[in-house]
Order: C-alpha cells, then structure tokens, then sequence
C-alpha cells in the first residue's frame, strides 16, 4: 500500500506530518490564526500553551525571552506572531504595530568579523556589543521606510504606510527632519547619498540655508569680480576714486572670495569626512564608506548633524536617540509601537550552534533598560543551550537583565496531550473541501487508546518529534500491508515499535551523538 492510499482513504489531501521545518511547511501555513474570542476561528489551529504570554498585549508591546529546545516550535511562533500582528494592524489602522525580523544575523556576523579582525570567530564575537545590535536593527528597519516612502517597494518587502494623507503632510517638521538624519546614517549603501536627496524633496524638506547661500555665492560672486574687473580696466572711476584704489578693493574682495571657498569646499567637506569616518569606525555591522556618510550629512543642516546625537562612539546613548527618532516618525505614520523578534541565533556560519559563540552573540541584549523600552519590544527566542548558560551567571548579571520583568518562558516544553491536538489540527488542515476531518484515535486499530497516543507523545516532547512519529507509524504501516489487504488502521506493534526507536533517537540527539 502507497502512503497517498492511505491518504486518500482517511479523505486527506496530503501528510499531514511530512514536515519538520515551519518557514517550509505548507500544512503550517494553511493553519489560520485564531485569537481569543474569535468564534470563526478554524478548527485547523492550535498554538503552544504560553503563546498569549509571548504575544503579550499588542496595545502596550513588552518583551518576552524564551527558551527552546531544537524542534520545539521556535520558529512556529515567530510565524504565529506575525500573523496575529497582521490581524491586529488590520483592525487598528490608526495604532499599528510594525514588525521587524531579526533572524537572519549572517550578514550582521559576518561584517562584523571582517571588521574587528579577530584570529577565530568566537574571539570577533566576544567583542559584539549592545550597541552593534541596535545599529543592526536600525539598519534593518531605515532601508525598508525609506523605500516605502519614495515608493520604491511594496509590502510584504516594504513597509506598509496605511490609507490616508501623504506622508509628507502627515509627519510633522521634526519627524521629516529625524527620518533624513536617519536615512543619512542607516541607508544601505548602495546609492545612499542620491537616496538623501530624493528623500529630503519627497518629504519637503528645503535645502539647509547654509548650503544655498554658500553654493549662490560661490558662483555668483566670481562674475561679480570680473563685472567689476571691467568695470575697473575700461570706465573712469568716479573721484576721488582712482584706478589703483579700485585694484586694491577688488584683491581684497578676491581674498575674502578665497578664504570662503577655502572653507566651503575644503575645510567643511574635511570636517564632514572626519564625521564620516568617526561614524564608520562605530557602525561595524554594515558597509558605508565615509565618503557616502559624508555626501549624506551634507545635504542635512548643521544643527540636524550635530555630533553630539550622531552614534560617533561606542556610547548607548546616541543610539536610543535614533530609537526615539524612529518612534517618533512612525507614530506620525500610524504605528505606535515596534515589536523586533529574534530567531534562529544558532543558525548563522561563523556560530554553528556553539554555546559559546551564541552566549557572545545574545548577552549583549539581556539588558533591562534595553528590553524595556516604551513602545519596543523584543521577542527572543532562544535555544536551550543558552538557558543553561544563563544559570551559569552571577547575579550581577541578573540584576542587569532582570529576566524576571521579561515574560520569561525557561523550557517551551509540550505535553503529550497538547501535541496529541496540534496532531489533530494539522489533518483538519489537510482534510478535503466539504469532507469530514478523521480524529487522531481514527487512524490507529481498536486495541489503541487515546492515552496510549498521548503517552507516546508525551516521550518525544518537540512537536518536530512528534510529527517524525506520526509519519513513520504511517510509512512503516503503509510498507507492511498490500493495497489488497485495505488495512486502513495502524496495529499497536507498530506504534510501540517506531516509540521505541524514536525516544532513543531523540535521547542520542540530546546527548550529542546523532543530528536529529
């Protein structure tokens, strides 16, 4: 008997257990949302028991840390969030929450190693700190608003600025002038400084004083020298003028020009350059080169430029500036808060899933006042490994990140029970239109009990695991009877044969002795 018999016969329109992995799970993404209260919910959903607690109340976004086994739904739930952050922006036009994705950290690592220069990975990564993380999310959110607002993508790549006025009239002065000091700094860099013109004429924003007025007097002053050379050489002088007096007031005028375009052109492109390079030598998690930095701060008034509220040093504080700033022009776009969820931390090539480097990378970020930020969250979903690092600090350590005012979940742990429903979700997902959707307990033969399945869950734990049994018992049924037989329920020798083996292979992957 082929699987897609036994598929057929139980009226599913593919396995429901196939996959391992949520980003690529097609019976995952079929599985709607349902928040509390929602009567038209699917049945077709289920969520981890502590979900709520992770979500928080998107109205006051907190911060949540959480720790996980491999498999344990990770992922799962930075898809669910997304979803009910989307549901939730919907229904509140006006207050929306922006999401962004901090997962995919191989760029961010990588730029950073090549920059510090350290003789092994774990060495460049014990030197990340808090504020490479925020220059990182910054760079990661500034490029997409930008882009949004010169129209130059779409959601669900771009940024999503809602129905309404155009943005120019909805942002105020100040929040025109902190998006350009932003885009200036954390723009990619491609076309970076062309991108800052652009922006400053979508938004309205007129050409800093200084900058007209010296441009105008660089060219025109030159014609009026030579107006007045000729004027000098060619026509009588009216007395007592006389022609030398006339000489000596156009040299002087000429040196002033000098001095001035000394000043314009090199002394201030100097000090912006300097600026640029202060500014590239902090922001080591992506490439900008001074003079790109240079061109951008240019185009922006002095005041606007200012070193003092530029992230020029390794202090904090320049950079929960730029946080405000950002805050500040999104709720003029209709977001009130920002929600960042990092995933996948032991995932990137220069960490490979060592504790250590992990540890390096993520400890930087456990920091209170940096998790408590009003109007930003974080979601951090952790591996396991790092829970048993955490247990491993001082409490000076604890002090500084309070994990306890961070909705922290230690083990995203299942019960059999729970698994035994996420089970039956995903072949409600899979069931024929109109068709009724078989239970769990349907599949297997008479001398099954429901608790025999939910202990059998119960052993494996990981929702990843469980899907694993599910479709061995399903494949090794299928390969032992013959199509005639039409033997559509799986025996018990079976089921407690593919326990058996996969509890070992799940207790070897925890001791490090299998992959998975």
């Amino acid at each position: 008997m082929t699987v897609t018999d036994f598929l057929q016969h139980w009226s599913l329109t593919e396995n429901p257990f196939r996959g391992e992995e949520a980003r690529a799970d097609a019976v995952f993404s079929r599985m709607k949302d349902g928040a509390p209260g929602d009567t038209l919910a699917p049945p077709a959903t289920m969520h981890h028991a502590d979900f709520e607690k992770i979500l928080g109340d998107l109205r006051r976004p907190g911060s949540s840390v959480v720790f996980g086994e491999k498999g344990s739904g990770k992922t799962a739930i930075r898809m669910q969030l997304a979803r009910r952050i989307d549901a939730y922006n919907a229904a509140n036009p006006t207050s929306r929450i922006l999401l962004i994705a901090y997962d995919d950290l191989n760029g961010v690592l990588d730029r950073l190693h090549e920059r510090v220069g350290g003789k092994t990975p774990l060495e460049s990564l014990q030197k990340v700190r808090l504020v490479d993380h925020i220059d990182a999310i910054l760079h990661a959110v500034t490029p997409r608003l930008v882009d949004a607002l010169l129209d130059h993508s779409r959601p669900p790549e771009g940024i999503d600025l809602g129905e309404g006025l155009k943005p120019s009239r909805r942002l105020s002065p100040t929040a025109k002038l902190d998006l350009l000091l932003l885009q200036s700094v954390y723009d990619r860099p491609q076309n970076a400084h062309e991108r800052t013109g652009l922006l400053r004429r979508r938004l309205r924003v007129s050409v800093p004083p200084a900058i007209f007025w010296g441009t105008l007097f660089a060219w025109v002053m030159p014609m009026l020298l030579i107006a007045a050379l000729v004027w000098v050489q060619f026509f009588t002088l009216p007395a007592p003028l006389d022609q030398r007096l006339g000489y000596w007031a156009l040299g002087a005028l000429a040196g002033l020009y000098a001095l001035f375009i000394l000043k314009w052109s090199l002394w201030d492109r100097f000090s912006l350059l300097r600026t640029g390079h202060r500014l590239r030598k902090q922001l080591r998690v992506f490439n900008r080169s001074e003079v790109s930095l240079a061109r951008s701060l240019r185009q922006l008034a002095p005041g606007v430029r200012d070193a003092s509220g530029l992230p020029v040093s390794d202090s904090d504080e320049p950079r929960y500036l730029m946080l405000e700033r950002l805050k500040g022009a999104l709720r003029c776009l209709g977001f009130a808060g920002i929600i960042v969820v990092m995933d996948r931390v032991d995932e990137p090539t220069l960490v490979r899933g060592d504790p250590d480097r992990m540890k390096a990378v993520v400890w930087p970020l456990l920091n209170n006042k940096f998790l408590q930020q009003e109007g930003l969250a974080f979601k951090l979903l952790l591996p396991m490994e790092l829970r048993h690092a955490v247990f491993r600090e001082s409490s000076a350590f604890f002090q500084e990140a309070r994990l306890d005012k961070q909705s922290l979940i230690e083990h995203l742990s299942w019960s059999g029970a729970t698994l035994y429903d996420l089970c039956e979700a995903r072949m409600a997902a899979c069931a024929l239109d109109g068709a009724k959707a078989p239970k769990l307990i349907d599949l297997f033969a008479e001398d099954v009990t429901r608790q025999d399945i939910v202990d059998a869950l119960d052993r494996l734990h990981q929702p990843r695991d469980a899907l694993k049994l599910m479709y061995r018992c399903m494949t090794e049924h299928c390969a032992s009877v013959t199509r005639g037989q039409q033997e559509w329920k799986i025996p018990r020798h079976i089921l407690a044969g593919v326990v058996k083996q996969e509890a070992e292979r799940v207790q070897q992957m925890f001791r490090g002795i299998r992959p998975g």
